[in-house]
């Protein structure tokens, strides 16, 4: 007799989560900073925004940035990122499998501080939209940590709070979970140290994805 599920959605952060991006952003953001002759960042503040939508990161990484200088920002960004960073960047080892196996018996979804631009754009890249339910980005709600995104993601699909979980590697996306009563798990392999993970007190804290897929599997 198979265990009766717990979780019939599971909602996914995409940077740092699925995908090992958080390299690419942080040396993205860099070359973005230079370009407007901004004060230069550390690697660790550049990873503490990671998860927001990008013009709440950038007000957060530079509060007295000037309002002329975010297009030039946004788009100096966006062309390092998506074209000119050697950084590399993909799925973490094991994502596909496990996305490959959730699936057959539940709904999947993403929460993302991306762009909807942006994350269909990566989501044509990798041919992963064959996956999701249901899919949610900061330029078309609030951004993390506000939990409107979880909650309509919820909605769409039909899915109670207490029969669904929230995957990410940032304290954004556990208090935004948190914020609504919403299980929800650490990735300590993205943007986030694991101490900050903790304080969010989640259900668990995995290293690798295929730590993930065993949680799934024998708690959820």
């Amino acid at each position: 007799m198979s265990r009766q599920r717990k979780y019939d959605l599971i909602i996914f952060d995409w940077d740092g989560t699925l995908a090992d991006s958080t390299g690419r952003i942080v040396d993205s953001m860099h070359i973005a900073g230079a370009a407007c002759e901004l004060p230069k960042l550390s690697d660790d503040q550049v990873r503490n925004i990671i998860g927001l939508g990008l013009p709440e990161a950038i007000r957060m990484l530079w509060p007295d940035i000037n309002e002329t200088q975010m297009p030039t920002l946004h788009a100096a960004y966006a062309q390092h990122f998506v074209h000119d960073s050697l950084v590399p960047m993909g799925f973490f080892d094991g994502a596909e499998t496990m996305l490959d196996q959730l699936v057959v018996s539940r709904k999947l979804a993403v929460a993302t501080g991306k762009s909807r631009k942006g994350l269909d754009r990566i989501l044509d890249d990798l041919q992963a939209q064959r996956w999701f339910a249901a899919t949610r980005c900061a330029d078309e709600t609030l951004s993390k940590p506000n939990p409107l995104m979880l909650q309509q993601l919820l909605d769409e699909l039909g899915v109670s709070v207490e029969s669904a979980i929230m995957i990410g590697d940032t304290s954004y996306d556990l208090d935004m979970a948190a914020a609504i009563g919403m299980d929800r798990i650490g990735m300590t392999h993205g943007a986030h140290h694991q101490d900050v993970l903790l304080a969010c007190q989640p259900l668990a804290l995995c290293h690798t994805i295929n730590e993930l897929h065993h949680w799934i599997e024998n708690n959820g």
